[in-house]
């Protein structure tokens, strides 16, 4: 599929300037409960298929080009039952830092964005009503964040604006790491 899609946008456009590596499943259970199988899919999906999209996609980025990859706000704190999803969002964004110094001599950018609570329908589906207020209560903005609040993180971040900006992860979670509300204290 990559390789197909690395032809269509090369003879569709000849070229990327920006590369948004979104990929990521929830797998939220107590590490003994694990199963290879389930480490393979999680790591497949949230690692695996970020690496080999910019990868593939590689040489179709313009000099000055950036790329900007979903992490997630728990590679910043400890979450029980989250060990394979945190460290696969971790690995994303060390491959971040790691692309910024190898792609920086052609002057590609890399970066994350590291979401908190989105509220997505996946998220609406699959979150308890009691789970998603008590998220809700933990983020210092009272409110989870949208799809369209990480868009504009990631435009920024593959703008002229953050030019100098290059292997940093951006949080865009509503100050759930950096802030304990007031109602929590």
């Amino acid at each position: 599929d990559l390789d197909a899609l690395t032809a269509a946008i090369h003879n569709r456009h000849g070229h990327l300037d920006v590369l948004f590596a979104n990929a990521g499943i929830a797998a939220f259970q107590p590490t003994l409960d694990i199963t290879e199988a389930e480490f393979d899919h999680v790591v497949d999906t949230n690692f695996k298929g970020v690496f080999f999209t910019i990868q593939k996609t590689l040489p179709l980025l313009t000099d000055h080009a950036a790329i900007v990859i979903n992490a997630s706000w728990a590679l910043h704190r400890g979450v029980p039952g989250a060990s394979l999803y945190s460290a696969t969002k971790a690995a994303v964004h060390n491959l971040a830092q790691t692309l910024a110094a190898e792609l920086a001599p052609k002057g590609i950018r890399v970066n994350s964005v590291s979401p908190g609570y989105i509220e997505t329908p996946s998220y609406r589906d699959n979150v308890s009503a009691e789970a998603q207020a008590a998220a809700v209560a933990a983020v210092a903005a009272g409110r989870l964040g949208t799809s369209e609040n990480v868009a504009d993180a990631v435009a920024f971040l593959a703008s002229d604006e953050a030019s100098y900006i290059n292997g940093q992860d951006l949080l865009v979670d509503g100050g759930l790491i950096a802030a304990i509300p007031e109602r929590m204290v």
